[in-house]
Formats: C-alpha cells, structure tokens, sequence
C-alpha cells in the first residue's frame, strides 16, 4: 500500500496489472463503505457494460480500519478482472470519499474526459455508461444526472416508489436546469479542473448535500446540465428507510441543505441572507396549504407532510440545526 503523490489521506491498495492510464476515457468512482457484499454486485453490475469506451473503476473504501471493501475488491482488480484501482480515503466521511476518489482520477488518469459515479448500494442497468456519455455528446453539457430507481428491501414496500425522498427528480431525457444528487452522475474533466479543491464542501460531510452544492456552485459558473432517463441505476433500500422516524429526518436534512446552499449563493447579493429567511419562514407559512394539496393529489399523507418537514428544515438551519445521517451508518 502506498500514499498517492502528496496527499497523505489517500493510500492505493490495489492497481490492476498492466493498467494503461494514459488511454481511460471514462473513470468509474465508486465509494464504499461496510457494504462489501453489496460493492461485489455494483461491481459485478460494472463489469457488464455494453460500451467500447475505455474505462477505469477506483473503489474508494472509507472505512480506514478493518477496510471490507478493499479486502473483497482488492483481488478481482489484482486478477484483471476490473481495470483501475482501490484506495483508502482515511479520513472518514461522504465528501471526503468523493474527494479522495475524484482527485485520484485526475492525478492518475492524464487523459480521461468523463467521471463517472456511482454507489455501494447501486446496480447499473448495461446500458448505464454508454448512455450517460452519449447524452453528455448529444447536449454538448458538463454534467449528466441519470435515475436512481428504489427497489425496497420487502416488496410490499415498493409502493413507497413515488415519495419525493425517492423517485427520481426528472422522466424524460433533455437538459435540465439543476440536479441533487451524485449517486448517478457524469461529471466532465473540465469540471473539475475548473473547481477548487476540496470539490465537495466538508460542511456536508456527514449531512449529505455535499454533491448538491457542488453542482450547484458549477452550475454559477456556467458548466451545463442534462438528464439521460435510459440510464438508470437500481439502489437497494433496506426496511428502515421506510420508517417514519427516518423519512422525517431526512426531510429536515433536505430543507437545511436547501437553505444552506441557498445562502451560498446569494452570498454576494445585497441582503442574500434576509432574503434567504424570509423564503424560508414563507415555504414553512404555506407548506400546510402544499401538503393538503399534495396529499389530495396523490393519496398519501406521508407525501403529504414531507413539504412541512422541508419548510421546517430550511428554517431550523438558521438556528444551526443539522441531521448529520451519515454520523451513524447502521441507522441510514
């Protein structure tokens, strides 16, 4: 094992003999962290691509000490198996793995020109990197969002499909205005060569949000956006996540990152803080009015009160409320 160039955070594991650096057009990242059953199937899931593109995968184990994910994945990549690399991303967290992973590719891969991610609970669809990347050529756009389609642990759960916290934002394919999550995303190289450096904000590490914000600072300056509908990615929900207690949590969680990337933004703009309150205690003032609505429109009071919840949220940010999830892994 040994440290990447100077950054004493990141440790690579494994590398794949007779790895060719210089001809990867597209890096796969993938974080894991205690899923090492599950990171087999998102990797075997990788290895039926249907694309001719050249392509590398880094696994990025989070988990610094007993390193499961590194142990399962270190062999197949040592085989040639799967081409590219494992590293250890030591310093705990979400944004930290990305970090890690993202700033591998560009130290090791001098000519690729598209990122790729996706997580330890995912499985992609064959056609999931072809079609990302020929939507990224078809709209001439720096990032691509793709589905990430829930398949529930207990299948009586999957009525749970439509709920906001897991159907995806956008049906059809074209470009789009913005996009709030990393868990299906092509980045281009351009992206991050223009992005400081740590691309995702440590503010978030534990929170989440921290691929939201980064989105939407590179949308401020001007990088494109579009979704690909045919590229989607099944994620595994495990039965806790359809618990009350969980989804009102992670509603919160989604009205404090809305507010605080909200401020972000109008940073620079006179009275951009005021205003960002004054929205906030506007969305929590109407937000029982949008859940009756919503309610009535789809038949569920779960659907229902999560647009209170997100009101609730943007508003408790301002007294530094944070629902930091990824704190307690086992409970996400």
């Amino acid at each position: 094992m040994m440290k990447l160039n100077g950054h004493d955070n990141i440790s690579i594991v494994m590398q794949s003999p007779g790895l060719s650096p210089e001809t990867i057009d597209v890096v796969v990242t993938l974080p894991t962290f205690k899923r090492p059953d599950h990171l087999l199937r998102t990797l075997a899931s990788l290895k039926e691509q249907a694309t001719d593109r050249s392509f590398a995968i880094i696994v990025m184990e989070n988990e610094a000490e007993k390193r499961e994910g590194a142990a399962v994945a270190s062999p197949l990549f040592e085989s040639g198996d799967y081409s590219g690399l494992v590293i250890v991303a030591h310093d705990r967290g979400n944004c930290n793995a990305y970090n890690a992973g993202w700033q591998t590719a560009l130290e090791i891969f001098p000519n690729f020109t598209s990122l790729v991610v996706i997580d330890d609970d995912e499985i992609a669809a064959p056609d999931w990197l072809e079609n990302l990347c020929r939507t990224r050529e078809a709209y001439n756009v720096d990032f691509v969002g793709g589905p990430q389609i829930p398949i529930f642990a207990k299948p009586e759960h999957q009525i749970w499909a439509k709920h906001p916290v897991f159907s995806p934002h956008y049906d059809t394919t074209g470009r789009v205005p913005i996009i709030y999550s990393s868990g299906n995303l092509l980045i281009g190289r351009n992206v991050l060569e223009a992005m400081p450096f740590p691309f995702l904000d440590l503010t978030f590490n534990f929170m989440g949000g921290g691929d939201s914000d980064f989105i939407s600072r590179s949308v401020v300056k001007g990088f494109t956006i579009a979704w690909c509908a045919e590229a989607p990615v099944y994620e595994t929900v495990p039965a806790r996540r359809v618990e009350a207690g969980w989804i009102r949590a992670r509603a919160l969680r989604n009205g404090v990152i809305s507010s605080l990337i909200e401020k972000r933004k109008r940073a620079d703009e006179p009275l951009g803080k005021v205003k960002t309150v004054l929205k906030s205690l506007a969305l929590l003032a109407i937000s029982p009015f949008r859940a009756a609505l919503k309610t009535a429109q789809t038949g569920s009071l779960s659907i229902g009160v999560y647009q209170i919840y997100i009101g609730l949220g943007r508003v408790l940010a301002e007294f530094g409320y944070s629902n930091e999830q990824y704190r307690q892994p086992e409970k996400n």
